[in-house]
């Protein structure tokens, strides 16, 4: 292969990379932006989103170029199906992060019903993070938690770099398990976290339990679906199939909810939050749309450019499967063995030995011999993971 068509690849690969971890950054800042309330979170998202606009015209020019025979055109074919939806994803998100700009919902999310939460606090000049640099701390495999954002004074900084070192007074923006919120809280302002409780009579309890199932599978679709393209699984790709239908049926659910609960509102603010919590659920859908679109080229046997698979391996995250044969956590919880706390990496799924799937598994979830885990993660946690599943 000659220097220009390396070239022509690396160009390829280096976009898909950027595509895919965008569109993930973007799904988790547009639900901040919306449980934070925070219009500089919005702007950001937005920025990305134009960001995501050009990606994608690069990578069409580029897939262009790189077509060198009919097989090229076949297999590029599959990564454009794949980055027309990253970019689908990252239009959902900006639309959810626009209706934290008008109308406030985070009386509508309540921290118990979500898979994964966020959390918004200060640095105390006396906690432990001060001085230090996330690389030097590693959050995500020490606590679980992410930080997306950090507040310095009128200044922001988005995905912040490894490199990047904690000062007083710094507000971050974190995500990760709910479980994991309160001793990052602690860690970070060195006092006790205290969940704002809010009254279930202020709000819908319907409309708040549908609204947080669809952002917890909306999410979750987006990694099981780039899972089965990195592991070529129809079995997984079937579950984003059927995840996509039971969005659906969700979104018509909740939009009768809504509609029923409209009828008897007086209240102005209200109603508005209620036509704000529709777009939500139906760019939750639109989410839900494109991760189906990205497992279709597993379902449809597209063959996919090596390519694809370089880029995920230059993904700030990794997707792994690993199957359970360390004794040690033999009929243990996940929540006993405390896999996303000690090393960052999100357990999508499991395939039991039996060859039945647990989707979203919960804290209660026992781990069984012949087990196996798909994870997504930080890659400084993909050994730590492999060690406390597979004893290797």
């Amino acid at each position: 292969m000659s220097s220009e068509a390396d070239e022509r690849d690396l160009n390829v690969k280096n976009v898909l990379a950027e595509m895919k971890d965008i569109s993930e950054e973007m799904l988790d800042l547009a639900y901040s932006a919306v449980l934070c309330r925070n219009s500089e979170v919005v702007a950001e998202v937005l920025r990305l989103e134009e960001r995501m606009d050009a990606l994608l015209y690069n990578l069409r020019v580029a897939a262009m170029l790189g077509a060198r025979s009919v097989q090229d055109a076949i297999e590029l074919a599959g990564i454009m199906q794949i980055a027309s939806a990253a970019e689908k994803i990252s239009n959902a998100a900006g639309d959810i992060a626009k209706t934290a700009v008008s109308v406030d919902l985070t009386c509508y999310f309540d921290l118990e019903d979500l898979e994964e939460g966020v959390v918004n606090v200060r640095v105390a000049p006396n906690s432990a993070l001060c001085g230090k640099t996330l690389g030097e701390l590693k959050l995500e495999t020490a606590t679980g938690m992410r930080v997306l954002a950090i507040k310095r004074g009128q200044r922001w900084i988005y995905s912040p770099r490894k490199d990047e070192r904690l000062e007083a007074n710094d507000i971050l923006i974190a995500s990760g398990p709910t479980e994991s919120i309160p001793a990052f809280y602690k860690l970070a302002s060195c006092k006790e976290f205290l969940a704002e409780r809010r009254s279930r009579r202020q709000i819908f309890e319907e409309i708040t339990d549908k609204i947080a199932e669809m952002k917890n599978i909306s999410e979750l679709m987006v990694g099981l679906a780039y899972s089965s393209v990195r592991f070529q699984s129809k079995e997984i790709a079937e579950e984003v199939a059927a995840l996509e239908e039971r969005m659906d049926a969700m979104k018509d659910d909740l939009e009768m909810l809504v509609l029923e609960a409209a009828a008897s509102v007086r209240d102005k603010r209200r109603f508005s939050e209620l036509r704000a919590i529709l777009h939500v659920a139906f760019s939750s859908e639109i989410v839900a749309d494109a991760a189906y679109e990205i497992a279709d080229t597993v379902l449809r046997e597209i063959r996919m450019h090596p390519v694809f698979t370089a880029s995920l391996q230059e993904s700030d995250e990794v997707v792994l499967k690993v199957t359970v044969l360390n004794e040690a956590v033999f009929g243990k919880t996940l929540e006993e063995v405390s896999l996303e706390t000690k090393t960052g990496m999100f357990v999508l799924a499991i395939r039991t030995a039996e060859g039945n799937w647990i989707y979203n598994p919960d804290e209660k979830t026992v781990l069984r011999a012949g087990d196996t885990l798909i994870l997504r993660g930080p890659r400084e946690g993909e050994e730590e993971a492999r060690r406390i599943l597979a004893g290797s």
